[in-house]
């Protein structure tokens, strides 16, 4: 890889994300740590790490996991992401805070031999940001998930977020690298790719099924209620 920290390292190519050259990399997304999440739902935070890891498996994009000290107070991986991407590799650290700091997890990513980074992590100050950085570093094209990491206060969030952009990390969301990855809804498993937002967006979830039923009465020919037989 390239070590010489060109920002984002996309050297005049389209800045976007490349599902043929991406590796999902889900780091410290813990139950204890959770509990510590104050910039947001941990709902929230639960469903979009939960979509990311359902939208790397529809777009077979490799997914590798890690957990800090998973059998102390941290907790374990919440264990959505493992059965929404039962291909995601799970690599074990000796203690390292910083996973870009295990040896075992960089050769994990270099074993990929794509150079595109999806990054999410709670906490996002630390367990995202320092991959991030230093992936950059390293010649890695990275984009931080910000709404499937969470952190202890929405400063903490502001700060970290400042500080990855200035390291030439491309923050996004959820949704955004759902729509990025999918590019159209003409795929035969468009509705998959549905379901998968209404994770996201629960009331989308409604429309999902409101337009279902709509297909329904005309496919059917279904009686309607307010139409005297």
């Amino acid at each position: 890889m390239n070590s010489v920290n060109n920002v984002a390292n996309f050297n005049g190519l389209r800045p976007v994300i490349d599902p043929g050259d991406a590796v999902l990399l889900l780091i410290d997304h813990q139950s204890g740590l959770f509990q510590t999440v104050k910039d947001m739902e941990m709902t929230v935070l639960r469903a979009n790490a939960t979509t990311l890891a359902k939208v790397a498996t529809l777009a077979k994009i490799h997914v590798i996991t890690s957990a800090s000290v998973p059998q102390g107070p941290n907790g374990p991986l919440i264990p959505e992401i493992h059965k929404y991407a039962p291909h995601a590799q799970y690599v074990a650290r000796s203690g390292q805070i910083n996973a870009w700091d295990s040896p075992d997890f960089v050769a994990a990513v270099k074993a990929t031999g794509r150079t595109t980074l999806i990054i999410a992590g709670t906490i996002t100050s630390v367990c995202m940001a320092f991959p991030c950085i230093y992936a950059v570093h390293d010649g890695y094209k990275v984009f931080a998930v910000v709404d499937a990491s969470g952190t202890y206060s929405k400063m903490a969030q502001e700060i970290a977020l400042a500080r990855i952009v200035q390291a030439g990390v491309v923050p996004i969301d959820t949704a955004a690298v759902c729509s990025e990855i999918q590019k159209t809804w003409s795929r035969p498993d468009a509705a998959q790719w549905a379901e998968a937002y209404s994770a996201l967006f629960p009331p989308y979830q409604l429309l999902i099924e409101s337009y279902a039923k709509a297909q329904e009465v005309v496919t059917q020919h279904e009686q309607l209620d307010s139409v005297p037989v």
